[in-house]
This record gives C-alpha cells, sequence and structure tokens, in this order.
C-alpha cells in the first residue's frame, strides 16, 4: 500500500479551512436576500439623480448636499427610536414599516413641487430608512446559524453589493424617462421587498414557542461590558468613516485635485473599491466562521486602513486605483465578521433592537463627521493628511480588536446548546 505524501494532509487541512462543507442556508435567510437585493437596488435609481433633481428646483450645490445630508442625520436621530419599537413590536412588523415609509416618501419626491417638499420628504425617509436597517440586522441574527453567520453576513452584504452595483446602471437609463422615474421606480422596489418580507418570510421563530413569546431584549449596558461589542462600535464607526463617508465625499475631490480628472476617474475609484469588497466577500465570510471573528476584523482593517492612507500619496492615477481596490478588498474581509461578532453578542435567542441601533448609529456618525473633518484636513494640511487621519483611524480600530476575547467558539458551543 503506497504512503500518502507528507504534506498531502496538511494540504487537506488547508483546503478543508478554505472551502469548508457548506450546508444550505435556511429558506428565510435567502427571502432577507432578495429583500436586501431590492432595496439596494432602488438605492442605487436615485443615487445618481437625487443632488441633480434637487438643483432643477433653483438652489446650489450646498442646498442640493443638504438633501443627500439629511437623510443620513435622520438616520442618526431616529436610530434609538428604531431599536425600542423592535423591542416593542418585533422584527418584521418594524421592518415592513420602514420599507413602506420610505417607499411612500421617496414616491413623494417625485412629486415634489419645490425644494422644501422635497427636503420634508427626503428626511421622512431617512427615519423609516433605519427602521428597516435596524430590524433587518435583528433578523438575520435571529435567523442565522451561529456556525453560519460569517456566511450569512457575507452573502447579505453580496445582495446589497450586486444591488449598488446595478441600481445606478438602471437609475441612469430611467432618467432619461425624467428625472422624477427612478423615484417612482425605487418605491416601486421598496413596496415589493416589503411584500417579499411579508409574505414568504416564515412566521416562526427560532426556539420553543415558550421561548418565543418571551423573547427577552438584551440591555445596552449588557452588550456594552463586552469587549467584542466595544470593539464593534469602533470598527463600526471607522468604517462610517471612511467607507461611506469619506469614499463617497473627498475621494472624487482628491481624483480632481490630484489628476485633473473629472467625475468618471472618481466612479472607477468607486468601481474597483466594490470589484475589490465583491471578490473578498466570496470567501471571507466561510473564513470568519472557520478561523474566526477576531483574525479576519484585524487582516481586514490593517489592510483597509493602509491602502485608505495610501490614497493621499498616490501619484499617479493607477496607484489611485491600486489602492482604492485594495481598500475595497480590505472592507470585504472584516464586513462579515464585524456583524458576526455582534450577533455572537446577541444571541438567537435575545431580541437586540436598542444595541443594533447604538451599533448603527456609530457607523453614521462617522459616515457623517469624517467627510466633513476630512474635508478641514485636506484644505488646511493636504488630502495627504485627511486619507492619513481616515486610515490611522480604521488601524485604531484594529488595535482594539487585538485584546478582545474570540466570540465564534462560545457561539456555536450556545448554537449546540439551544439545539438539543
Amino acid at each position: 500500500m503506497t504512503a500518502a505524501p507528507r504534506g498531502s494532509g496538511a494540504t487537506s487541512r488547508i483546503l478543508a479551512r478554505l472551502r469548508p462543507q457548506r450546508d444550505r442556508l435556511p429558506r428565510d435567510i435567502k427571502v432577507m436576500l432578495a429583500a436586501a437585493f431590492l432595496i439596494a437596488l432602488g438605492f442605487g435609481l436615485v443615487a445618481p439623480v437625487l443632488p441633480q433633481f434637487a438643483t432643477t428646483f433653483g438652489v446650489g450645490n450646498t442646498e442640493a448636499s443638504v438633501i443627500v445630508a439629511i437623510f443620513a442625520f435622520m438616520r442618526l436621530v431616529f436610530a434609538p427610536a428604531g431599536g425600542s419599537l423592535i423591542g416593542r413590536l418585533g422584527e418584521r412588523p418594524v421592518y415592513v414599516a420602514g420599507l413602506l415609509i420610505v417607499a411612500v416618501s421617496t414616491a413623494a419626491c417625485a412629486f415634489a413641487q419645490d425644494y422644501w417638499q422635497l427636503l420634508l420628504f427626503r428626511g421622512l425617509g431617512g427615519a423609516g430608512s433605519v427602521m428597516f436597517t435596524v430590524a433587518s440586522m435583528a433578523l438575520v441574527i435571529r435567523l442565522a446559524p451561529p456556525e453560519s453567520r460569517g456566511r450569512v453576513s457575507g452573502a447579505y452584504a453580496t445582495a446589497f453589493l450586486i444591488g449598488n452595483v446595478c441600481g445606478p446602471i438602471v437609475g441612469g437609463l430611467l432618467a432619461g424617462f425624467g428625472l422624477r422615474i427612478p423615484f417612482l421606480a425605487y418605491a416601486a422596489a421598496l413596496i415589493a421587498a416589503a411584500l417579499v418580507v411579508q409574505t414568504q418570510l416564515s412566521h416562526e421563530r427560532r426556539g420553543s414557542a415558550e421561548a418565543q413569546q418571551r423573547s427577552p431584549e438584551m440591555k445596552l449596558g449588557e452588550a456594552l461590558a463586552t469587549g467584542p461589542y466595544r470593539a464593534a462600535l469602533m470598527s463600526s464607526f471607522a468604517n462610517g468613516w471612511a467607507t461611506f463617508g469619506v469614499r463617497m465625499a473627498t475621494v472624487p475631490l482628491f481624483a480632481a485635485a490630484a489628476f485633473g480628472a473629472g467625475p468618471e476617474a472618481a466612479g472607477l475609484a468607486l468601481a474597483v473599491f466594490a470589484a475589490g469588497n465583491a471578490v473578498a466577500l466570496t470567501f471571507s465570510g466561510r473564513l470568519a466562521d472557520s478561523m474566526g471573528r477576531k483574525p479576519m476584523m484585524i487582516a481586514g482593517l490593517l489592510v483597509a486602513g493602509a491602502a485608505t492612507a495610501g490614497i493621499g500619496v498616490a501619484g499617479d492615477l493607477v496607484w489611485f486605483l491600486a489602492a482604492s481596490a485594495l481598500a475595497g478588498v480590505g472592507s470585504g474581509l472584516f464586513g462579515p465578521a464585524q456583524q458576526a461578532a455582534v450577533a455572537d453578542v446577541i444571541g438567537n435567542g435575545r431580541s437586540g433592537g436598542k444595541v443594533l441601533a447604538v451599533y448603527q448609529m456609530t457607523s453614521d456618525v462617522g459616515a457623517i463627521a469624517g467627510p466633513v473633518l476630512a474635508g478641514v484636513l485636506a484644505d488646511r494640511l493636504g488630502y495627504g493628511w485627511a486619507f492619513g487621519v481616515t486610515g490611522g483611524i480604521m488601524l485604531v480600530a484594529a488595535c482594539s480588536w487585538i485584546t478582545t476575547r474570540e466570540t465564534l467558539r462560545a457561539a456555536k458551543s450556545a448554537g449546540s446548546a439551544d439545539g438539543r
């Protein structure tokens, strides 16, 4: 009998870790993925045309920017209320209600007669948006098996990413029929998502009927007492600052100032970021479920932080695009692990509305503060400082995970206990 090569055992173990046995995702998770795609597709429809639509009411660029900012501001203000509603009413009703609020307010935007009406309707949409965002996170946490939380979070992020990529393309085509049409299309997509969740999502919660009735809510103080949750708040803030703030607001300005490039270069930078993100998401969720949340968080934040800082010293367009793509890879590495770690802290058997609301708020605060402070640094000290500080914040977030305990093993043990 021929002996197997010495290295074959080690190779097999490595391949098993990179390609672990895939259990089929629960049907309810697939329903959530379909809804996520519709939501992201619809948002992508209006994102390219919203500022331009605002200027049709005779306002300048500053007022048009306020239309974009009011959405994020209202998300931040109403996040605590959304978390409280989840504790009182449950995840599904708040999710569906949030979708319908955004649908109605978005349709109203299409019929706005002046700037102030548009501002009001867009602000109401922000309130509904945070309701369904926090509720969807709570649903995914409750429905995802503990041993697959990383993979589920990665699949959820991928669904959003695909929708975000397809949305602007479709929205650009619809804009040819008038700037109001994409708003109506977005409203239709949200209504479709609400119908999918309401009619296709199982009405049964995990666990026994008695446990479902109790469904205790995790207290915010209890979550804050855990190192992983505090680290997740730090990394969520850093991610909001860099990914949702500086990437959208400062990167286009840097492309114009450093290379004399137009919107095409900024759009290309966003595209390669999304491409790098998509590549990482193909395996990062599985690794978070096998290697652990902590290694993926540290590695992803280090990569994203270094690449973001590198954007500010890019000497040519090729380096600028390469750094943007690498930042996308880093974001894709830690994204699923971050949400899975928060899910590990809350667990399947409890409601985490307020805990998730604060988690979401830290990202929104970063997204609002990041572009403002980066803009001040760029004006006074240069873009190198703006991107350097942004990358430094991500590196600080990585350091916060180094001293944090791993949550994966405890989550799997709790899941096994619940399944007995």
